[in-house]
């Protein structure tokens, strides 16, 4: 069976959402990166729309009439600003050191309004969590905690200088979702994949401890924070408990969550208001 037509495959999850929602992306120009073997390429092109494929590593790109272009993050990627109407980033995100400078780099060739689909293993899953209380590690007692022997997962120094790293960075929906925030996008909707067995069970046994600390940091947040008003609290603060709470995440394998980019960089900043004083002030 082809990893797209496995539902245990983050892959046909990715191919459902493009055949569901095809009429929305027909004749849209969509990166992929990274690009892998060309699947979600292939789907792309298949639904009408044009995929635009990069990689670290393009020599495993295998899509008959399709060219997938070399591309590192740190360096950008090579196409012009606002240039494209969507991004997905499968199963990329979890590999990047600096994540917070790609989601700016995606922002930038995205036209306003456009998606940015990511797809991640679930760091947030109740499952995840207990592997990471237990030793830190991705899930325990199947994985080491990441270190130099298993966490590197490709280096050719003969093709580039780049290191391919393994899941270091893991990234659960919070703060995707605030860094995502911070480079101009906001969540549009999140996909559910399939349960984790285990995370389900863990659901059972703590979800009633679940809402209650989160309401708790809630309402003390929401009274601590002089510096704003409100109306702006109220909405950052319900969509971070919402997250925190949905049974869905909390169970789910991976991480399905399409964005739309409502402001540009430059606007973000400008937006921003710091909680400690400026240099020079006393």
């Amino acid at each position: 069976m082809n990893h797209e037509d496995n539902p245990k495959s983050i892959k046909y999850h990715v191919k459902k959402f493009f055949l569901k929602e095809g009429d929305r992306f027909k004749g849209k120009i969509i990166v992929d990166f990274p690009a892998g073997n060309g699947i979600t390429s292939k789907i792309i092109r298949e639904i009408g729309a044009k995929p635009i494929p990069f990689d670290l590593f393009p020599e495993y790109f295998k899509v008959d009439g399709l060219a997938c272009r070399r591309a590192n993050i740190k360096d950008g990627i090579p196409l012009e600003s606002k240039s494209v109407d969507a991004l997905i980033c499968q199963e990329g995100i979890e590999h990047f050191s600096d994540q917070a400078s790609a989601l700016k780099e995606f922002n930038r060739i995205i036209k306003m309004g456009g998606s940015l689909i990511i797809t991640t293993p679930n760091y947030s899953n109740l499952r995840s969590r207990l592997s990471y209380f237990l030793s830190e590690s991705e899930r325990t007692p199947s994985f080491m905690p990441p270190n130099e022997l298993d966490s590197i997962w490709m280096s050719n120094q003969d093709i580039t200088t780049e290191i391919y790293y393994g899941h270091i960075f893991l990234i659960g929906i919070q703060k995707l979702r605030c860094l995502a925030k911070l480079a101009g996008f906001k969540i549009k909707n999140i996909q559910f994949t399939r349960a984790k067995l285990s995370s389900l069970l863990l659901l059972f046994l703590s979800y009633p401890f679940i809402l209650m600390f989160n309401w708790i940091a809630y309402k003390k947040s929401f009274e601590m924070n002089k510096d704003f008003g409100k109306v702006i609290k109220k909405l950052v603060y319900n969509e971070s408990f919402r997250l925190a709470i949905n049974p869905k995440i909390l169970i789910d394998g991976h991480l399905f969550v399409e964005f739309e980019k409502e402001h540009e960089i430059k606007e973000v900043a400008l937006s921003l208001k710091g909680k400690h004083k400026e240099f020079g002030s006393t």
